[in-house]
């Protein structure tokens, strides 16, 4: 007599999404963005901001590179209006990072708002943790994961503020601006990591070419500018080798 069938695994719910988000943001991601976080509170006391500024500043805007844009204005002497343009524009980049990751963080029967709400927790960071991960999870819990990691990382972000902020007497200026620049390391060591096709690495290859040579140009937007000629490079070659072959 053959033993009766067992019932199908119960898939994951909601809450069980929301706390492997949460273990998820406690990896080595997170650990180099509170690294990061350590040498922009050191920033926040140099450039003579308080801390609850810089605390909200970590909340609010999220983006370490649109938080160092704003030390640097208020630390100039930039007005109110000058400063939030100039976040503001420094944070174009994150749009299509945004309209990247959507497709993969939609899930079932998730409401508009709550979509809108988690796309602030696009960054850097989150969003090459969510590339990596949220195609392998079930549909129905990619947003309760996603919320886990987002909140999971603000979290530590407000602490790692604090702490730069408090130890910046202790941080040697050079040593403390090294860590913001963690971030954007980790993030170009991911990408490469994970590329697959040739049109990828192109892509990264030609944007780091094309950056710093945007930059001789000035004007601010030399992140902006290298991309895209980086990015149009890339796909043209891409197009000229597929119709050789």
């Amino acid at each position: 007599m053959s033993p009766p069938p067992q019932p199908a695994p119960e898939p994951p719910g909601r809450r069980a999404g929301f706390l492997l988000g949460v273990r998820a943001a406690w990896g080595v991601p997170g650990l180099v963005l509170f690294a990061s976080m350590v040498g922009y509170g050191g920033l926040v006391r140099a450039s003579g901001i308080d801390l609850p500024v810089g605390l909200f500043s970590t909340v609010a805007i999220w983006a370490l590179p649109s938080q160092v844009v704003l030390a640097g204005a208020i630390s100039g002497g930039a007005s109110i209006v000058a400063a939030a343009l100039a976040v503001s524009l420094s944070a174009v980049r994150l749009l299509p990072m945004t309209a990247a990751l959507l497709p993969s963080l939609k899930g079932e029967g998730t409401p508009r708002w709550a979509i809108l709400a988690l796309v602030h927790f696009i960054a850097v960071t989150p969003w090459t943790m969510g590339h990596g991960t949220l195609p392998t999870l079930p549909r129905r819990i990619r947003p309760a994961w996603f919320a886990g990691v987002g909140m999971a990382l603000s979290c530590s972000n407000l602490i790692a503020t604090a702490v730069g902020y408090w130890s910046a007497a202790a941080l040697p200026p050079a040593f403390a601006g090294g860590l913001v620049f963690l971030t954007p390391l980790y993030f170009l060591l991911s990408m490469s990591g994970t590329a697959r096709a040739p049109t990828d690495r192109m892509a990264i290859a030609f944007g780091l070419v094309a950056t710093p040579l945007a930059g001789l140009l000035g004007g601010g937007a030399d992140l902006l500018w290298g991309g895209l000629a980086g990015g149009t490079a890339a796909f043209a070659v891409g197009r000229l080798l597929r119709r050789r072959w």
